[in-house]
């Protein structure tokens, strides 16, 4: 009987998401025993591994999940939630939407199809400071409005995202009264995490084009990046052809690597979540023109 849907590859996916799950169970177990140079060193792995599971393992499984049994895919979705502390039905709804807006512009009424679009927040059309993006959007959801949305498109969904909820706050209760200690320390590492989700997630779209639909998305060919990260790089591509298996995404590159580059596809040489340290990034641009400017002023002053 084919378990997989898709791909036999999707069967790493899954291990890493069974093995990040061990990880967050075997951190709360040792947490009363281990020295604080090995948990503060376990807490940002796991703030680095939940951009990873929701860039690679999550994302890759609500665009095409990875079972052929629905049940399946229900229970590794709550496994998940567990994992990174969200509803995996509540990231799925509110990433179908991103790729509906393909982080839009504001319009006429300064409203954004994207919930998570980087100019959502911004002023003038560009995009928001990194810096707030980066640590405010987590405190910006709002679940009440995401539920509603669900709600409105598939009832089914709806309740299955309640009950990942409810999964999940169980789990955290009954951890609360075992070592209530364990998650006053946790906590601050899976802010952290969430928001190296959204630092992964500027960088995927800044400087990207959202008026084209072949360059809405940012690449990185970088290649220990893609392959650990399930080829999250592949961003343009990705938003070209969202339902594509993150399987095909180099061959699909490759047959439309001219158009990209014909319509100015950006790529960045670093790994998205390390996009600031790209050379080319537009505001380095504007201050190296500025700089240059303000070199030939001097230089023309002192030959006046």
């Amino acid at each position: 009987m084919k378990v997989l849907a898709y791909s036999k590859w999707d069967a790493i996916a899954v291990l890493c998401g069974v093995l990040h799950f061990a990880y967050v169970l075997t951190f709360f177990l040792i947490f009363p025993y281990a020295p604080w140079w090995v948990l503060i060193g376990m807490g940002l792995i796991y703030s680095v591994s939940v951009s990873w599971n929701i860039n690679g393992v999550s994302h890759n499984h609500i665009h095409n999940p990875f079972f052929t049994s629905r049940i399946l895919n229900r229970l590794f979705s709550i496994m998940e939630s567990v994992t990174l502390g969200i509803s995996q039905t509540f990231y799925k709804h509110v990433h179908h939407r991103h790729h509906m807006g393909n982080s839009d512009r504001p319009d006429e009424n300064g409203h954004c199809h994207d919930w998570i679009s980087i100019y959502r927040h911004g002023h003038d059309g560009e995009a928001e400071n990194p810096w707030r993006y980066i640590f405010l959007s987590y405190l910006r959801e709002d679940p009440k409005a995401i539920y509603r949305e669900i709600k409105r498109k598939n009832r089914v969904d709806a309740r299955w995202g309640i009950i990942e909820i409810v999964v999940l706050g169980a789990t955290i209760a009954i951890g609360f009264l075992l070592n209530w200690k364990f998650w006053i320390f946790f906590l601050p590492f899976y802010y952290l995490g969430h928001c190296c989700t959204y630092l992964n997630g500027y960088f995927l779209h800044y400087g990207g084009n959202p008026d084209k639909p072949i360059a809405w998305g940012v690449s990185s060919y970088n290649k220990i990046y893609n392959l650990l990260w399930f080829n999250n790089g592949y961003h343009a591509e990705h938003h070209f052809r969202p339902k594509l298996h993150w399987t095909k995404m180099q061959q699909l590159h490759e047959e439309i690597g001219e158009a990209q580059r014909r319509e100015g596809v950006r790529v960045i040489e670093p790994p998205h979540a390390l996009g600031f340290l790209d050379p080319n990034l537009p505001w380095k641009q504007v201050a190296g023109a500025s700089t240059q400017g303000a070199s030939s002023e001097k230089q023309a002053t002192r030959e006046i």
